[in-house]
């Protein structure tokens, strides 16, 4: 980790907080050449996956309460290969202030000619009465490739809180050099609107998204996909082509152990027949 100067105030640390990670290909394989974190956040250490770094980014302590805000900036140089994933799910606190703020998490990522980047992020959890607000960004290089997964729960479904959350602003852009690509943006308030309604989330309390950008993506493989997800009980899926290169998968769930299933199948799947790397699905 670099000695990059703290400069928050004492009674904002674990309240406000930044990662920096900047990755570069050096003599065949890929290095962390720069890494700077700020309590919670951390980073574990970083492993080689034959030639790529792979890397468990950590929330330390009980999760994220409502006035936090936590920023992640990532650069992935010119052909180097990552694998990112988070150690756990994120939990996501009501404010204790009477402002009720929301949590904040700014994402940012940049991935530069002829880099590739895996992110398999664990689902966020919002406890009954939390409010959120986060943005993922990435910015890619024409010539890059990805593989993206995040989701999102209804609460701490085990314990009944289902759709409790005050709100949940959600944001996810992808930008393919200088055009805008993809754009996911909902916000969800559950006590101004019924999200257990039909064509919303109905009865599935668990929804993730799948971004995968590769030259192998084509109509064949996103139809095969979809079959392959079609064929998991207890979900609710679809894949399909935005434009060749760039697939998008999501897949909704009221059962965990389904939920689960269908996402690693996915990523699994995606892995060894687009990308021909299944090795890179690593292990926590």
């Amino acid at each position: 980790m670099s000695r990059a100067r703290d400069t928050r105030a004492a009674a904002t640390v674990g309240r406000t907080a930044r990662l920096e990670l900047v990755f570069e290909h050096r003599g065949g394989r890929t290095v962390l050449a720069h890494g700077y974190a700020e309590p919670p956040l951390r980073v574990a250490r970083t492993f080689d996956l034959d030639g790529a770094a792979y890397a468990i980014l950590v929330c330390a302590g009980p999760g994220v309460f409502g006035g936090d805000t936590l920023t992640q900036a990532i650069r992935v140089g010119r052909d180097a290969r990552v694998v990112l994933t988070s150690q756990a799910a994120l939990q996501l606190h009501p404010s204790a202030a009477a402002s009720n703020a929301p949590a904040v998490l700014r994402h940012s990522y940049v991935i530069e000619s002829g880099a590739e980047l895996h992110c398999h992020w664990d689902p966020v959890i919002p406890f009954a009465g939390a409010r959120v607000d986060q943005q993922f960004d990435l910015q890619v290089a024409d010539d890059s490739r990805f593989c993206w997964s995040d989701a999102v729960l209804a609460g701490r479904i085990s314990r009944g809180e289902v759709w409790q959350f005050s709100a949940l602003a959600h944001e996810l852009v992808l930008r393919v050099g200088r055009r805008l690509a993809y754009l996911e943006r909902y916000a969800v308030a559950p006590c101004n609107r019924g999200v257990q309604r039909t064509w919303i989330a109905g009865p599935a309390t668990r929804v993730a998204t799948a971004l995968v950008r590769h030259p192998a993506v084509a109509r064949e493989t996103v139809e095969d996909a979809h079959r392959r997800l079609a064929a998991i009980t207890d979900i609710v899926a679809a894949v399909d082509l935005l434009e060749p290169s760039l697939a998008l998968a999501r897949i909704m769930a009221t059962d965990g152990a389904s939920f689960g299933r269908a996402r690693t199948s996915y990523r699994e799947w995606t892995l060894e027949s687009i990308f021909g790397r299944p090795e890179l699905a690593g292990r926590k």
